[in-house]
C-alpha cells in the first residue's frame, strides 16, 4: 500500500483535498494521512464541518497559528517534520499558497520525501503578496507540480522548469470538481438565504480579507467606499472575515452593506449560487463565481487567474471606489458563455493517476 501524507491549513484546502480523498478511497491503491496545522482558525471547521462534507479528519492537528510568518513557519516546519518520520510516507501532497504549503514541502524535501504541489505554476508577479513567495518556493523545491491551466504551465516554463528535475502536468483546477459535488449538498444544507432574507438575483456577494487590503486603512476606506456606493443600487452582502472585521472596528469604520458573521461552506455557495455578481481579493472565489456563471469585480492590482479576466469573466480594479462602481454599471445586466471550459474535468483523477505513474510507485 502506498501511503502519502496531505498538509492542510485551511478550510479551502481541506474542499480542495477532499476531491483527491474520494478518489483514493474509490480505487484503494493508497493510504492517505492528513495533517491539519491549524494555521487558519475556522469556527465552521468543526467535528460536523467534516461529516456533512464527506472529508476524512486529521489524523493529526498541530494547532499552530496565531503567529508570525517566521514563528509559525518554523513551528509547522519542526512538527510536519515528527510526524513524517513516524509515518514514512512515499510522497507528501500539498496545496496552494499557504505557510502550511511550503512548511509541509520544505519538511519533505529536508527528509528526502517525494513533494507533490496540487495548483503549481501560478503566480500574481507580486512580491509583497506573502502567497506568492510561497508559490514559488513550494514549486521550485516539487517534485511533481500539477497546473490547473496553460498559464501556469508557461509561468513554470519560464522559470526554467524544463531544466529542473521535476514533472510538470497540467491536470486542471481541482476546485472545480469540488463546487460541483459540493453543490447538491449546499441546497439541502444551507439556510443562509432564507435566514437573511436574501432573494435570487437581488444582492452582490463581497469577501474583503487580503492582507494588503485589509492592513492599509486607506485601501480599505476606498474598498468599502465603493461597496456601499454599489449597495445603493443593489445590497451588498458581506461575510466578515476576522481580520477585517478588527480593523474596521479598531477605525470606527462603519458603511452601509450588510455585514454577516463568517459562514460555512455550504452557505457560501448557495450565496453564490444565487447572487448577481461577486466582488472579492480572493483567489479561489474568482474561480467558484466563473464556476457558477457570476461575473467578478476583483479587489487587487493582479491575479493568478488571468485566464478569467482575458476572456472577459472578472476585472481587476484594485483598492479604487470609482473604478469598482463602472466595473459594476458594465457587468449589470451584462450576459456571457459560462460554458467555457477553462479549468479541465476530473480532476481528482487526474492527480491520482499522476501521484502512481509519475512518481512511479508501484
Amino acid at each position: 500500500m502506498i501511503k502519502i501524507v496531505t498538509i492542510l491549513g485551511a478550510r479551502p484546502q481541506f474542499v480542495k483535498a477532499a476531491v483527491l480523498s474520494r478518489v483514493i478511497k474509490k480505487r484503494g491503491k493508497v493510504e492517505e494521512v492528513i495533517v491539519h496545522t491549524g494555521q487558519h482558525y475556522d469556527a465552521n471547521m468543526s467535528a460536523l464541518f467534516f461529516s456533512e462534507m464527506e472529508i476524512p479528519a486529521p489524523k493529526y492537528n498541530l494547532n499552530i497559528n496565531g503567529l508570525s510568518h517566521g514563528a509559525m513557519t518554523g513551528q509547522m516546519l519542526e512538527k510536519i517534520e515528527a510526524v513524517l518520520l513516524k509515518e514514512k510516507p512515499q510522497a507528501v501532497v500539498v496545496y496552494g499558497d499557504t505557510n502550511s504549503t511550503f512548511a509541509g514541502a520544505m519538511a519533505a524535501r529536508k527528509l528526502q520525501i517525494k513533494v507533490v504541489h496540487v495548483e503549481a505554476g501560478l503566480r500574481s508577479f507580486n512580491m509583497e503578496m506573502p502567497e506568492e513567495i510561497n508559490r514559488i518556493l513550494t514549486d521550485r523545491i516539487s517534485d511533481l507540480l500539477l497546473c490547473p491551466t496553460d498559464t501556469a504551465i508557461h509561468n513554470l516554463k519560464t522559470e526554467g522548469f524544463d531544466n529542473l528535475p521535476a514533472t510538470v502536468i497540467k491536470c486542471g483546477d481541482i476546485m472545480k470538481d469540488g463546487v460541483q459535488y459540493y453543490s447538491g449538498f449546499s441546497e439541502k444544507k444551507s439556510t443562509v438565504l432564507q435566514d437573511h432574507d436574501l432573494q435570487v438575483d437581488t444582492f452582490v456577494l463581497a469577501t474583503i480579507h487580503r492582507q494588503e487590503n485589509t492592513d492599509d486603512v486607506e485601501k480599505l476606506k476606498q474598498i468599502f467606499e465603493g461597496l456601499s456606493e454599489i449597495h445603493r443600487d443593489k445590497k451588498v452582502v458581506l461575510p466578515l472575515h476576522p481580520r477585517t472585521k478588527k480593523i474596521l472596528e479598531a477605525h470606527q469604520l462603519n458603511y452601509p452593506v450588510i455585514l454577516l458573521p463568517p459562514v460555512g461552506y455550504f452557505d457560501m455557495l448557495e450565496l453564490l449560487k444565487n447572487c448577481s455578481l461577486v466582488i472579492t481579493d480572493s483567489g479561489g472565489l474568482q474561480k467558484e463565481a466563473f464556476f457558477n456563471k457570476k461575473h467578478c469585480i476583483v479587489v487587487r492590482e493582479q491575479t493568478e487567474w488571468v485566464e478569467l479576466v482575458d476572456k472577459g469573466f472578472a476585472k481587476l480594479v484594485g483598492a479604487d471606489a470609482i473604478k469598482m462602481n463602472q466595473v459594476f454599471q458594465q457587468f449589470k445586466g451584462t450576459n456571457a458563455d459560462f460554458s467555457m471550459n477553462l479549468f479541465g474535468n476530473e480532476v481528482g483523477g487526474k492527480i491520482y493517476d499522476a501521484l502512481l505513474e509519475v512518481l512511479r510507485f508501484e
